[in-house]
């Protein structure tokens, strides 16, 4: 019992954190109304004067970075304490300057009133204090007198269509498009921001006050200064009136100039109660919606700067400014314009199929592959800078076709403003299957691990493979090869990209169209052979594809395809399960596939399985509705990865590809279990070892107990 009562006192840091955050902002209001009885030192005045300046200035920034008025519904609160504060602290300030008169040492007031006032002389008392009485007036008649009367209409008409809000929540809800669950919330959310604007129209009213009381404050610090200076001190008047008048500007102008930012943010949040993004993204957006506008302006400014008497060395540089941001947002704004254009005529199948009439396709077929460049990249494929990327393009297509046997479609290379200008996308049927950035005018360069000098530059990461890299500019390209770094020019770096892509996609891009086409071809020179594998009592197209696929996904090339329809053809009248014929075609290019992964002498380094390890992994198999699986243990799964992954590392650290050998019941069920961790492992099964080839056992893959 004893144990269980020292849990439950046991306090968490968090608690400890929230209960003294929330001790120490009470103890900062009950602070805030005793400082307006309890004087103040004028350097922990000075403090508090910055604090509450840059606390204004927060607020503000706030604001114009709040999505929603209501995100910030904390905001009427503020505004009474900030109110309370800078009052008090006008109220500290009064009482020093009344009790010190020229002996007054607050650095914040003094430097403040020598910002407004000047350094001396009746000349700059006279044009501080006017100009500090023009401060007070756009404070109170435009900026305090505005944003209260936002607030007021605000709330009454937050308030009157609440009735009318609350009624379409609940049509919605009852029409089936929305759920109870999202009724409520954003009835609460209606909720919210009615009591925010209703909060807001009384807090306006502190602002108001405050702006009031400031400039009756600094009355009566100048009149009673005088009086105090002249009539109690002895001082001269005219030294009377240049103390205070100096320092009871500044303190104004101190207790104004916040209230100043906390208005204006008051009418920002107020008046955006529209919008749904940031202050800087609507003005963004909207100011740059149509360059006639800018075009007009620097015509305009141009012509007065042909008038005389007008500064022409000020308004031909601010025309000329004008009229290049005019000419790049038409350029934007067109190139944005023809991508909508295509994208209208892609999703329109009566263009598509280059008619006005007839029967429209109820369906927009997908690119097998396609290429998306962002509008900065379009130089690589404009024929008349080279066009090299396309035809790197066009030599991956012939390479994929001698390495795999799969005859890659043509790909579609197309711009996309949605993508950032140096951004590049490669989509299988309409599906990101990669992406990257590329710097135009730079090379990547990354270090093959046997770099003798590092050189400077932009670090990155290559898109491919997700290795270390830099960007390097073209003078430093000479030097990075110099010390040993792999450098690639931007068309090369895509090629690379796109070959992986490729290779890792292929089975994906082989369709059933890509298929019959390969038989059509086949059928030219081997018609017995496709027509036997393609009888009724043999196979159909689907599953053939099927095959094909299950040899391109572990990257086994069907070029040989005459050897492949041969083992299909002597084994389907047998079964028609495509993996078990997957199998046998494997064994039917058997020489092509070991002879791809052994060494010069035809010697394969291979791991071995325990056989109590694969005995489990052949009793996991599980047949589903997807095809067969193996549903090993959890435990026992992580253990097999484990496992598998020390001796894939081990056999790597001497430069020899992965390769585990196994029968043959076992070799589908091994690369299943491993394919989600170890993509690239390779599994053979003992009938695919051909004879000419020599297998060397480099280690035996055993669990851990």
């Amino acid at each position: 019992m004893a144990n269980g009562v020292h849990a439950n006192n046991t306090a968490k840091p968090g608690d400890f954190i929230e209960e003294s955050r929330d001790l120490f902002i009470a103890i900062g209001v009950v602070v805030v109304v005793i400082m307006i009885i309890v004087p103040l030192p004028t350097i922990l005045l000075d403090t508090l004067m910055a604090m509450n300046l840059v606390f204004s200035l927060f607020i503000l920034l706030i604001v114009l970075y709040t999505k929603k008025a209501t995100d910030f519904n904390v905001f009427p609160t503020l505004l009474l304490i900030i109110t309370v504060f800078g009052l008090a602290l006008n109220i500290s300030s009064t009482r020093l300057i009344l009790t010190q008169g020229a002996r007054f040492d607050g650095r914040m007031i003094r430097a403040f009133s020598t910002f407004v006032v000047g350094s001396g002389g009746t000349d700059g008392l006279v044009v501080g204090f006017i100009i500090f009485i023009a401060i007070i007036a756009v404070q109170v008649v435009v900026i305090t007198k505005g944003s209260t009367r936002i607030c007021e209409v605000a709330a009454r008409f937050a308030l009157d269509a609440l009735p009318g809000k609350q009624m379409a929540i609940d049509g919605l809800y009852s029409s089936g498009a929305i759920t109870e669950e999202e009724s409520r919330i954003r009835k609460q959310e209606l909720q919210k921001e009615v009591d925010f604007y209703g909060a807001m129209d009384g807090s306006s009213k502190f602002v108001s006050g405050n702006v009031k009381v400031g400039i009756f404050i600094t009355v009566i610090n100048i009149l009673g200064g005088i009086i105090i200076g002249a009539a109690l001190h002895g001082e001269p008047l005219s030294a009377a009136i240049g103390t205070y008048i100096a320092f009871s500007v500044g303190d104004g102008l101190l207790s104004q100039f916040p209230a100043l930012l906390v208005s204006t943010a008051t009418g920002i949040a107020v008046t955006r109660s529209a919008s749904n993004g940031t202050f800087a993204e609507d003005i963004s957006t909207q100011f740059s919606r149509d360059a006639r506008i800018y075009w007009i302006g620097a015509v305009v400014l141009l012509g007065f700067a042909l008038l005389p008497g007008f500064p022409w060395y000020v308004l031909i540089p601010m025309s000329v400014a004008l009229g290049f941001f005019a000419f790049k947002l038409g350029q934007s704004r067109q190139r944005k314009a023809n991508f909508n254009a295509m994208m209208r005529k892609t999703a329109d199948p009566q263009k598509l199929q280059g008619g006005t009439t007839g029967e429209l396709s109820p369906v927009v077929p997908l690119d097998t592959l396609s290429l998306e460049l962002g509008y900065g990249l379009i130089p690589l494929v404009d024929k008349d800078k080279g066009a090299e990327l396309l035809e790197r393009v066009q030599g991956i297509r012939k390479q994929a076709g001698l390495e795999l046997g799969l005859v890659i479609p043509k790909i579609r290379i197309i711009d996309n403003m949605l993508l950032e200008p140096s951004e590049y996308c490669f989509k299988i049927r309409g599906v990101d299957t990669g992406r990257g950035k590329i710097k135009m005018g730079y090379y990547l360069c990354m270090n093959p691990g046997n770099v003798r000098e590092e050189i400077p530059g932009e670090k990155t990461q290559e898109p491919v493979f997700g290795l270390p890299a830099l960007w390097i500019s073209d003078d430093k390209r000479d030097a990075a090869e110099r010390a040993g770094y792999t450098v690639v020019d931007p068309p090369s770096m895509i090629a690379t990209h796109l070959t992986e892509i490729i290779r890792r996609h292929a089975a994906e891009i082989l369709g059933r169209q890509e298929t019959q086409a390969i038989l059509d071809t086949l059928r030219r020179e081997y018609p017995a052979l496709v027509e036997e594998a393609q009888s009724q009592k043999a196979l159909n197209i689907g599953e053939i594809q099927k095959v094909l696929q299950g040899l391109l996904k572990e990257q086994v090339s069907i070029r040989n395809l005459v050897t492949i329809l041969e083992a299909l053809a002597d084994f389907a009248p047998v079964t028609r399960d495509t993996r078990f014929l997957t199998e046998k075609a494997r064994q039917a290019l058997g020489r092509q596939i070991c002879h791809r992964y052994a060494d010069d002498r035809l010697v394969l380094h291979v791991l071995t399985l325990d056989p109590a390890l694969e005995q489990k992994i052949i009793e996991s198999r599980v047949e589903t509705s997807s095809g067969i699986l193996s549903a090993l243990d959890p435990a026992v799964q992580n253990a097999w990865i484990k496992a598998l992954t020390r001796s894939v590392a081990a056999v790597q650290e001497h430069g020899w590809y992965p390769i585990v050998v196994c029968s043959e019941s076992a070799r589908y069920l091994v690369k299943s279990s491993s394919d989600r961790d170890l993509p690239d492992l390779v599994v053979l099964s003992v009938p695919e070892i051909v004879a000419d080839v020599t297998l060397e056992s480099v280690g035996v893959i055993r669990l851990d107990h």
